[in-house]
C-alpha cells in the first residue's frame, strides 16, 4: 500500500532534516515522502540521502521560500 509522509523540517539545522528523512524512508520503504526544508544545504543532503537509497527526488521551491522535495519510490 503506498503511503504519503510528510515532515515539515523547516527552521532545524543540519543534521536533523537529514536523520528525519532517512526515518521516514526507512518507514515507508515506498511511496512517496515530502520533505519540507529551509536551507540549500539541507535540500541537498536530504536529496543525497533520498537518492542513495533508490528514492527519486523532485525538488520545487516553496513560494514562502525554502524547498519542497517530493521524494518517491
Amino acid at each position: 500500500m503506498n503511503q504519503t509522509i510528510t515532515i515539515d523540517a523547516s527552521g532545524l539545522s543540519c543534521p536533523q532534516p537529514v536523520l528525519l528523512t532517512k526515518q521516514a524512508i526507512q518507514q515507508a520503504k515506498q511511496g512517496t515522502v515530502i520533505v519540507l526544508v529551509d536551507s540549500s544545504t539541507s535540500r541537498d543532503n536530504c536529496s543525497r540521502i533520498a537518492e542513495k537509497a533508490g528514492w527519486s527526488v523532485v525538488v520545487t521551491d516553496r513560494p514562502a521560500g525554502g524547498y519542497r522535495l517530493v521524494l518517491s519510490k
